[in-house]
C-alpha cells in the first residue's frame, strides 16, 4: 500500500512539473515576439532647397571668401546636397579672374539623399595685382532631366599686398555731332567707383560746364571701360577744347583734353552774314565821313 501511494505521488509530481514548464513556455513566447525587431522604418526625403538639389560652400556659408598673396594656392570645399530620391549628376566649373579655379572632380554623381563635399583650389598667379577680385562657382545639372538647372555661388578673392587707388582718362575724342568718347582705366589695385566732370572752352569763353557726378559703373583692378558723353547742343561755329576730369575715392584726379572744331552750314551762313554786315557798316561809315569832309 505504501509503494502504491509513492507511485501515485511520483506521477502527480511529474504532471505538475510538465504543467509548470508548459505555462512558462506560453508566457515566454509573447515576450520574445514583442522584443523581436520589426521592419526598419522608411527614410523620408530630407529638406530641399527650392524643391530640389542645392550647392553651397561647406559649413553653410552664403559665399566663398578666400585671401592670400600673389603666387599662393588657396583651397576650399563646395557641398552639393541631393535631397531627392534619385541620383544627381552635376558639372562643376568656376572662375575668379585672374585666378583660375580647379575642382577635384569636374563631374560628380551624388546618390539620393546624400551630400557630396568637393574640394577645389584657386591659383593666384605671381602677377595678380593686390586687391579685391570677384568670381563664381557653378554647379550645372544634366539637361533634359527634372533637376536641370544651374546654381551659382559667389566667390570673393582678396589678394594681399599694398593697396593703391589710381584712375586715368584716355583716348578722349569729340565727333562732329558733339559726342565725347573716352576710356577710363583702373591703374591701381582696388576697385573704384569713378566720378566725372566735363568742361569745354571756346574762342569766346566756356560753352559747356558739367559738374562732377558719379558714373553708373565700378572698375576692378586693371579693368577699362569705354564710354560716351552726349553733347546735344554744341556750338555751330567754334574751336573748343574739351576737358574731362575723373576722380574716385582715394585716387588723385585724372584729366585729359581733346580739341574739336565745329563749322555747321547754318553757323557758316550766320558768320558770313555777320561779316558782310560788319563790312557794310564799315563801308557806310567811311563814305559818311568823306561826305562830311567835303
Amino acid at each position: 500500500m505504501t509503494a502504491a501511494r509513492a507511485l501515485r505521488a511520483g506521477r502527480a509530481a511529474r504532471v505538475v512539473r510538465a504543467g509548470v514548464r508548459a505555462g512558462l513556455g506560453a508566457l515566454a513566447l509573447p515576450a520574445l515576439l514583442a522584443a523581436a525587431p520589426g521592419p526598419a522604418p522608411a527614410i523620408g526625403p530630407g529638406p530641399a532647397s527650392g524643391g530640389g538639389w542645392s550647392a553651397a560652400p561647406a559649413a553653410g556659408r552664403p559665399y566663398v571668401y578666400l585671401e592670400g598673396a600673389a603666387g599662393s594656392v588657396l583651397t576650399d570645399t563646395l557641398s552639393v546636397t541631393n535631397p531627392t530620391t534619385a541620383p544627381l549628376t552635376v558639372r562643376l566649373t568656376g572662375d575668379a579672374a585672374p585666378a583660375p579655379v580647379t575642382f577635384a572632380a569636374r563631374t560628380v554623381t551624388v546618390p539620393a539623399r546624400t551630400r557630396a563635399d568637393v574640394p577645389f583650389t584657386v591659383t593666384v598667379g605671381a602677377g595678380t595685382p593686390p586687391g579685391d577680385h570677384r568670381g563664381a562657382l557653378r554647379a550645372e545639372a544634366a539637361a533634359r532631366t527634372a533637376a536641370a538647372r544651374t546654381t551659382v555661388v559667389p566667390l570673393h578673392l582678396r589678394v594681399s599686398g599694398p593697396r593703391l587707388a589710381a584712375l586715368t582718362v584716355e583716348d578722349v575724342r569729340v565727333d562732329r555731332s558733339g559726342t565725347v568718347r573716352y576710356t577710363l582705366v583702373n591703374r591701381g589695385t582696388t576697385t573704384l567707383a569713378p566720378r566725372l566732370a566735363v568742361r569745354a572752352d571756346g574762342v569766346l569763353g566756356t560753352v559747356l560746364d558739367r559738374p562732377e557726378r558719379p558714373l553708373p559703373l565700378t572698375l576692378r583692378p586693371g579693368e577699362r571701360a569705354t564710354r560716351t558723353e552726349p553733347w546735344p547742343d554744341p556750338p555751330a561755329l567754334d574751336a573748343v577744347t574739351v576737358r574731362l576730369t575723373a576722380a574716385a575715392p582715394g585716387a588723385p584726379p585724372a584729366t585729359a583734353r581733346a580739341a574739336a572744331s565745329f563749322a555747321s552750314a547754318p553757323g557758316i551762313a550766320a558768320a558770313t552774314a555777320a561779316l558782310l554786315a560788319g563790312a557794310g557798316a564799315v563801308t557806310y561809315t567811311a563814305y559818311a565821313l568823306r561826305r562830311r569832309k567835303r
